[in-house]
């Protein structure tokens, strides 16, 4: 590659992006070129980043705002990880809660970087149950009508829909939400995959590399709607120390604390609740939980090895609910968890405003247009 493929894989609270990325990664790398990977929060102490660095892939984090309101950030992640190591592919993670990727990210890394790198048509994880729910094809648990106006409005910019989790449902269901997302958003191509299977993988990203993705758009968003939707959504990070007289099982305390975590908050609609568990001596242990919808199970996606004395828990929850019953609803998990919990790190809060560092139309933008 002349240039560094640049990778933009978007999709709501809970689609799997994580998980897509790290197979991506290595399927990348397993060709022998050279990875580099960017995450995104609104706050600090990212499961994902973790996550993906037990990998042993070089990570940037962008924290403290999304990819379209920290442009400048992503610009310098981009050029850390290019001095570490001339990544030929880069693969960027933005907030789950983050839409009007385009015409605020896409087109000015077109636009004022195109020398450095060639931009794939943005891509949008959908998970397939709350896809189905979405567009009316089944009912369930659903989100507010503001917060789905932004999952709409992400894949509605998208140059690339994939459906994740597709081991998840039948052949027939997969058949009837690939046609809906067709009606609904025929512009883009749709590709079906299950990133925990690695199924489907190769073939979305090899058409990406070859140049192929539905044709992009940049829709008009209303600001007002989709800040007030993506403040909608409480968010919690948290970073605790935990300690046990005498070894735990590291995967079963996971799970219980998600299933704690989900009672408590009732009836509150979750979008995502993600663990990671690292034993104090490392050693490259790790156990990962995650939690997509309240009425959804807990999965363990890695577990421990060995039970554990000690260790670093992260916490990564969002959910539609004030921020302080987050907070309550962990302190009340970790009070009941039968280890000594200390929480040496904790946010709880409701993302602010959106405010772009650009927002580009595709034909004539320039580097100065602004909103």
């Amino acid at each position: 590659m002349s240039k560094a493929l640049y990778l933009i894989i978007g999709g709501f609270l809970g689609a799997g992006k994580t998980t897509a990325i790290r197979k991506i990664a290595r399927h990348l790398a397993n060709r022998g070129l050279r990875v580099g990977l960017i995450t995104n929060d609104q706050s600090h102490g990212l499961v994902d980043t973790t996550l993906l660095r037990t990998e042993g892939f070089p990570v940037e984090e962008i924290t403290g705002g999304c990819f379209c309101c920290r442009f400048g950030s992503l610009v310098d992640a981009s050029e850390k990880l290019s001095a570490g190591g001339r990544p030929d592919v880069f693969i960027a993670e933005p907030v789950g809660s983050c839409t009007d990727l385009v015409a605020t990210v896409s087109f000015p890394l077109r636009r004022i970087y195109g020398e450095a790198y060639r931009v794939a048509p943005l891509s949008v994880l959908v998970d397939p149950i709350r896809a189905e729910r979405m567009l009316g094809l089944d009912s369930g648990r659903n989100f507010s009508r503001r917060v789905l106006y932004v999952y709409a409005k992400q894949l509605e910019e998208a140059g690339a829909i994939v459906i994740n989790k597709c081991d998840l449902i039948s052949q027939q269901r997969q058949d009837r939400l690939e046609a809906a997302l067709h009606r609904a958003y025929g512009r883009s191509d749709v590709y079906r995959v299950s990133a925990r299977a690695g199924s489907g993988i190769e073939h979305w990203i090899d058409s990406l590399i070859a140049g192929g993705g539905g044709a992009e758009s940049a829709p008009g968003v209303d600001y007002e709607v989709y800040a007030e939707g993506e403040a909608l959504l409480g968010w919690l990070n948290a970073s605790v120390s935990l300690r046990a007289d005498c070894g735990v099982d590291g995967n079963r305390l996971l799970r219980t604390l998600a299933l704690s975590i989900r009672g408590a908050l009732g009836r509150v609609e979750i979008a995502h609740l993600k663990m990671t568990l690292v034993p104090a001596d490392e050693a490259g242990d790790i156990g990962v939980i995650n939690l997509v919808g309240t009425d959804a199970e807990p999965e363990v996606s890695h577990s421990l090895r060995a039970p554990l004395a000690a260790g670093v828990l992260l916490i990564n929850l969002r959910a539609e609910a004030e921020p302080d019953l987050l907070r309550q609803s962990v302190a009340d998990a970790l009070a009941g968890c039968g280890c000594q919990a200390e929480i040496r790190h904790i946010e709880h809060f409701r993302p602010s405003r959106p405010h772009p560092t650009y927002r580009m139309d595709k034909q004539d933008a320039g580097a100065g247009d602004r909103t």
